[in-house]
Parts: structure tokens; C-alpha cells; sequence
């Protein structure tokens, strides 16, 4: 199959992302199996988006989708799941005002996808702003692992470790395609 990407740097950014996704979201649907739908349905659900994230990473990469279609789904699906998680059924926080960054992260995430979206010249979209949606993503990601520190420890530790962390790792993807159409457009 020819994919989209010539270079060995990015083939193996695109791949490690996609196989790094995968494996979190089995962990998770092992969660939701292990836990019970009634208990995790949330995180199904969740995992329902992240899933059509990776197969979308997929189409791209195998130059199976074009990057207007691309970027319309994975800016919808990335969007929905900041909506859903981070902002409507934000997770309670031990700590308020680390609840307040998180919040106020996850506001301006969702403001920079729409931006992102609406621009009738997103391949103008600098690298610059790309790198910047990845960035807040993982830093709301890392104030969420912080605040875990901060509760006890039981059984949903391990997968609230790994929840976390399966969006800023399909950001990452989808910002690593993105970023060779954004070099194609003004920097």
C-alpha cells in the first residue's frame, strides 16, 4: 500500500502514535469489560470517538482520505471528546483551583480545534499552532495525572493514568499529519 508519508521520521511518528493509541484504548475497553457498563460507560463511550480517531489516522495515512475531510472529522471528534470529558462531565478534582486550570485549558482546546476548523485556509495554519493544540492538551492530561497524586489510591488508579492520556497521544497524531500540510501552506 503507498502511504502519504515518504519520510522514515514521520512513517514512525504516525505508527508509534496509531499502535500507542490502539494499545490504550484496549487497555480501556478492558476497563469498561472489567468494571462493568453500568459503573464505565462514560469511557465507552469516550472510546467510541477515540476509535474513529485512529481509524481516520489510518485512512490518512494510507492516503485512503483527503485533508479537508481529515481535518473536519478529527477536528469534530477530538472537539466532542474535550466537550464530553474535560467541560460538561469534568471529572471532580481534589483540588479547586487545579480544577479551574483544567477547565479554563480545556475552554481555550476547544476554542483553538474550532478555530483550527473554521479557517477556510487551514493548510495556513502554522506549525507554531499546530504544536500549540498538542501542548495544551498534554498539559491538561499532566495537571489531571497531578491531581490522581493527590487521592488515594484504589483499582481505577492504573486506568484513569491511562485514560488520561490516550487524547494528547491521538493529538499528537493527528498534529504530526497535519504538520506536513501546514508545511505546504504559509509558515
Amino acid at each position: 500500500m503507498k502511504t502519504r508519508f515518504k519520510k522514515d521520521t514521520k512513517i514512525f511518528d504516525i505508527v508509534i502514535t496509531a499502535l500507542a493509541g490502539m494499545v490504550s484504548v484496549g487497555v480501556m475497553l478492558y476497563a469498561v469489560a472489567h468494571f462493568g457498563l453500568k459503573e464505565s460507560w462514560p469511557e465507552l463511550v469516550l472510546n467510541l470517538f477515540y476509535i474513529a480517531c485512529l481509524v481516520l489516522i489510518w485512512l490518512y495515512f494510507f492516503n485512503r482520505m483527503d485533508s479537508h475531510r481529515f481535518n473536519y472529522w478529527c477536528s469534530l471528534l477530538v472537539g466532542v471528546t474535550v466537550l464530553l470529558r474535560d467541560i460538561l462531565f469534568a471529572p471532580p478534582l481534589a483540588n479547586f483551583p487545579l480544577h479551574l486550570a483544567c477547565l479554563t485549558l480545556s475552554v481555550l482546546l476547544l476554542c483553538m480545534l474550532t478555530f483550527f476548523y473554521a479557517r477556510k485556509n487551514w493548510q495556513g495554519y502554522t506549525k507554531r499552532n499546530l504544536w500549540a493544540i498538542c501542548i495544551v492538551d498534554m498539559l491538561i492530561a499532566a495537571l489531571y495525572n497531578y491531581d490522581i497524586y493527590f487521592e488515594p489510591i484504589n483499582e481505577y488508579t492504573n486506568y484513569l493514568l491511562t485514560e488520561i492520556w490516550i487524547r494528547p497521544t491521538i493529538t499528537y497524531g493527528l498534529v504530526a499529519c497535519f504538520v506536513t500540510e501546514a508545511g505546504k501552506g504559509s509558515k
